[in-house]
């Protein structure tokens, strides 16, 4: 099958790379391992990881709600947190010559979080293949109260904020290139993460 591959991925400062080609996706497929995750696309059946915040004065615009880039802050805090919940921090990720830039995301926003507003963001890994991981989020009012406040229903899709995805490809730190297949730190880290 062959399938085209579009990739951009910022590396180093001002360096991007950017790679676009046609592969024959039986070609990137690995000898089978039957410790190793599929290397097909796979659809992540875990739960929510979720992370609290508070919309804090620096989170905010001039009006009071949270401003747009907040957002993008409160997502990479939510899978970092997520991340390590089973098991694996980020300078482990960088020890092991291993990055995760993000190559694409899509935000919608739903209702502005107010100034003083208590945020849940919840973060899941919801595809996961060879070449990337694409992450679901939503956020959140936090609680009844903050709902209520609102005029919103804190049981409903009402209290929805923002929801998001976001892929990331996993790079070789050392050579800047994007990895064929995962690490087997980050292998074992997502079978963990499927238990959530």
């Amino acid at each position: 099958m062959l399938e085209a591959i579009e990739l951009e991925a910022k590396i180093e400062g001002d360096v991007t790379i950017a790679l676009s080609m046609a592969v024959t996706m039986k070609s990137l497929t690995p000898e089978p391992n039957p410790k190793a995750l599929p290397q097909n696309e796979l659809t992540v059946q875990s739960s929510w990881f979720e992370y609290p915040v508070r919309v804090q004065p620096q989170d905010t615009d001039y009006s009071g709600s949270a401003w747009h880039g907040t957002y993008v802050a409160w997502m990479e805090a939510a899978r970092v947190e997520c991340l390590r919940s089973v098991g694996i921090g980020f300078e482990e990720l960088v020890a092991a010559g291993c990055d995760l830039p993000v190559v694409e995301m899509s935000i919608r926003y739903h209702r502005p979080a107010r100034l003083g507003m208590e945020v849940l963001v919840r973060a899941r890994l919801a595809e996961l293949n060879s070449l990337r991981m694409d992450w679901d989020y939503q956020i959140c009012a936090a609680s009844a109260a903050t709902s209520t406040k609102l005029g919103l229903d804190a049981s409903s899709d009402s209290a929805l904020l923002a929801s998001a995805r976001v892929t990331l490809v996993t790079v070789d730190r050392q050579k800047g290139k994007i990895m064929r297949s995962l690490p087997p730190l980050v292998q074992e880290a997502f079978r963990r993460l499927q238990g959530i």
